[in-house]
């Protein structure tokens, strides 16, 4: 069977059998063994019910529930159900296209919510998927909805739980980057796409309500901290100006965690509507040998 002709239950089992043990000082290969992943030493970690696997160690962890709120992850479903993001998925696929990224290969979101994107490039390009993410609500959400992927909760920000040189394409998504990881767990040749937001991403919202309009050039930002392991290959901007009602308006609050101070809310709870701008720097970069 070709890779491109993997069933999509195959392409999820396939970026599973990259993992490995998170348990401090071990790194060793996980193998799954019917409901649990399990390495040589006998670390032993239970796949949930709902598919996803818990590798977050104690250490790697500052709060109980770490990561997105369940509120949070909600909001930002829902916003993306409705289109929110449409813009962005589809820059992120015009710089996997550039790549020329393979059927079969597998590809790593760290950082990866609750799945939207990786699962549409996943399915897009016919690619072997896995989602790390610090938030159990997030990744519990992903592997509800998508059961073709593997899901994974732990920390992206420390030592990723994948074996050295594992994936063909890393993607980032307004998340912290991790260059080191990134290099290592990349094989030769691999790619790597950030998004980040860009100056004018929700200016309108956080004009009427934080009264400021534009943030700082994250691109720049990330074009330096990957200097030396990565190559830039393309940048593209993703923009849209979106019409958002009430309801709307208070799920991109808190799914972006902004307007929580006393007083915020109260100004984005008197806006009926407003047309906000989503808008990302999307960079393709490849690994240097």
């Amino acid at each position: 069977m070709t890779s491109d002709s993997k069933s999509v239950s195959e392409r999820g089992a396939s970026a599973g059998r990259v993992l490995a043990c998170s348990v401090r000082d071990c790194g060793l290969p996980l193998v799954r063994e019917a409901g649990s992943y399990r390495c040589e030493r006998a670390h032993t970690f239970d796949v949930a019910r709902s598919g996803y696997v818990n590798l977050l160690q104690p250490q790697d962890r500052r709060a109980k529930q770490p990561g997105d709120s369940s509120e949070a992850v909600q909001a930002r479903r829902a916003l993306l159900d409705s289109g929110f993001g449409a813009a962005l998925e589809t820059a992120l696929c015009a710089a996997i296209a550039e790549l020329s990224i393979a059927p079969g290969s597998i590809a790593l979101d760290a950082g990866s919510g609750d799945g939207h994107f990786l699962a549409a490039i996943a399915a897009r390009f016919g690619l072997c998927a896995l989602g790390i993410d610090i938030s159990t609500f997030a990744i519990e959400a992903a592997a509800k909805r998508h059961r073709d992927v593997t899901w994974v909760v732990a920390n992206a920000d420390r030592r990723l739980p994948v074996r050295d040189a594992a994936v063909d394409l890393v993607v980032s998504i307004d998340g912290r980057r991790n260059p080191a990881e990134f290099e290592r767990v990349l094989g030769s040749h691999g790619a790597l796409v950030v998004a980040v937001p860009a100056e004018d991403d929700l200016a309108e919202l956080r004009a009427a309500v934080l009264g400021e309009a534009h943030a700082k050039d994250r691109a720049a930002v990330v074009a330096g901290e990957f200097e030396g392991r990565f190559q830039v290959v393309s940048r593209r901007v993703a923009r849209a100006l979106v019409p958002l009602g009430a309801e709307a308006l208070a799920q991109l609050a808190t799914a972006t965690y902004r307007c929580a101070r006393r007083g915020e809310d109260e100004r984005l709870a008197s806006i009926p509507s407003l047309e906000v701008t989503t808008s990302h720097h999307v960079i393709a970069l490849r690994k240097l040998e």
